[in-house]
């Protein structure tokens, strides 16, 4: 019955707004939302009363944190990124991968399986994985070694990467103008990898075309992309006209408030998905780190490129973005939440996950009037608690 529990005195972040219920939990779902007091089972119990309930976050694009880099990350390693993220109110991630040789990649391949397959453990699970790349825009490549990119566009390698995951490859990050992309991006969608656009020069018919061919996301819009221009809005003006998912990183850095106001414009409530795009550094002071094959330095919570200063991912987490959002935006926390509770778990065809309802997977996230994360509950067990 670890997985089984009565919530009650909670005010319960909704699809339809916060309202005062208690949460019934049985065998890992929930089955009850009473607005009152009715433990009839006599569940276990957790007093919340004070605290808001809000359906877990997901993370479908993070490299890291807790000192550990995806890329060099064996089976334990992708576990105590997990453990640390779900001190931040994370209920289920995607480690990225970062382009790298496919002799490392299929090792992550291999690490990654292990984990998501291993069942239950103290932290967030682990989902599924994350290609960036290796068909990305020298150009446009941000972090990402030049050595490594593919320049034309070939299915038998993300197959091969797909078996060795054991089909644990959900999402992957393409750059348009890639030769063969076009034509890659379905064949991708029938091994079951929803397929984002970015680290892209690519104009505005390029990306019309790939989105028309089946991609569902822009990858951190804003970055590592070529910008708008009123003769050519390019990736990114396809990415706020048409009705694909557009990540954003809400650290005050990669976008301003206003761009994150923006999105939320253009795309509503409903199509934008924050990320972290965070490094090993996430929860850990200024220093020196790594993110795959790159030296990164880290100064007052800004990662860089050692070598060029070039912005290298996020120090940032799922529970800061999600003040952020708030403040940006000027909103409350139901709005704020959907952008990664819902909208990751749609974007990326989770079932049963993003929201707080009857029939849905108890994954919650329990703050309190600071919007601190105090408890996090994956399937009715709970895997941090402050």
């Amino acid at each position: 019955m670890n997985d089984s529990l009565y919530i009650k005195g909670a005010t319960v972040s909704l699809p339809s707004g916060s309202e005062k219920r208690d949460i019934v939990v049985e065998d890992g779902r929930i089955t009850g939302l009473p607005a009152r007091y009715a433990n009839i089972k006599e569940l276990p119990e957790i007093d919340a009363e004070g605290l808001t309930v809000l359906p877990g976050f997901i993370d479908v694009h993070t490299h890291g944190g807790a000192g550990i880099d995806v890329n060099a990350a064996d089976e334990e390693g992708l576990r105590t990124i997990g453990r640390f993220f779900a001190s931040q109110g994370v209920t289920g991630w995607l480690c990225s991968v970062l382009t790298d040789t496919p002799e490392q990649t299929l090792w992550c391949m291999e690490q990654a399986r292990k984990v998501i397959e291993g069942g239950p453990y103290d932290g967030a699970p682990l989902l599924g994985i994350h290609l960036e790349g290796p068909c990305l825009s020298s150009e446009y490549k941000g972090a990402m070694p030049e050595h490594l990119l593919m320049h034309e566009a070939s299915v038998d390698l993300f197959r091969t990467y797909q078996e060795a995951s054991g089909g644990h490859v959900r999402y992957t990050t393409l750059a348009p103008e890639i030769p063969g992309v076009e034509d890659l991006i379905p064949q991708l969608n029938a091994l079951g990898i929803t397929c984002a656009i970015g680290h892209s020069g690519a104009g505005y018919d390029e990306s019309i075309t790939c989105i028309d061919a089946g991609a569902a996301a822009i990858t951190h819009c804003g970055n590592a992309c070529r910008l708008f221009h009123q003769h050519n809005p390019a990736i990114f003006g396809a990415g706020l006209e048409t009705d694909v998912y557009v990540e954003a990183i809400c650290d005050g850095r990669h976008l301003h408030p206003g761009s994150v106001r923006l999105y939320l414009k253009a795309k509503g409530w409903d199509h934008v998905v924050a990320i972290t795009d965070s490094i090993m550094a996430a929860g850990l002071p200024d220093g020196e780190y790594k993110l795959g094959v790159n030296d990164v330095v880290v100064v007052d919570g800004d990662a860089k490129l050692a070598s060029t200063g070039v912005r290298a991912g996020s120090t940032l987490t799922l529970a800061q973005a999600l003040r952020n959002i708030m403040a940006f935006a000027d909103t409350d926390v139901d709005h704020a939440v959907r952008l990664m509770s819902d909208n990751p778990a749609r974007l990326i065809g989770f079932a049963g996950k993003g929201r707080i309802a009857c029939g849905s997977d108890a994954d919650l996230t329990l703050v309190d009037a600071s919007y601190e994360v105090v408890r996090t509950i994956v399937g009715g067990r709970t895997v941090y608690q402050a």
